[in-house]
Parts: C-alpha cells; structure tokens; sequence
C-alpha cells in the first residue's frame, strides 16, 4: 500500500494530480476537481501534451491545497 504524496494517507488507488506530479488519493483528488484552478491546470497539461512535452510538471499546487 502506498502513502498519498498529499495527505500521507495510505490509498490503494492513486492519480497524478494535474497541479504538479505528486500520486494523490481519491479524496485528494476530488478536493483538487473541486479547485478553481483545476480547468485551468487541465487545459494548459493538454497544451503541453499535444506540443510533445510528456514530462510536464503541472502549473503548480496552488496554496489552499497544501496539506
């Protein structure tokens, strides 16, 4: 079982946040879907995928998501 790079929670299942490239639980990550920013981070990884960059480390975790 791995810990949640977030909360340290232990989670059986796990997402890459759309922020930077920390493994988040699912409750981390819904807090995340329910962000302001979320859209944003989605589109602008989307930009970065479709210009070849696979590596890109998100926008940022904004402050009010710092566990």
């Amino acid at each position: 079982m791995k810990l949640c790079d977030r909360c340290d929670l232990e989670a059986n299942i796990y997402v890459m946040s759309m922020f930077n490239t920390e493994e988040i639980c699912m409750p981390c990550k819904g807090r995340e879907c329910d962000h302001p920013m979320y859209e944003e981070a989605r589109r602008v990884e989307l930009e970065a995928v479709q210009r070849g960059d696979y590596n890109f480390p998100g926008i940022g975790l904004p402050a009010d998501l710092k566990q």
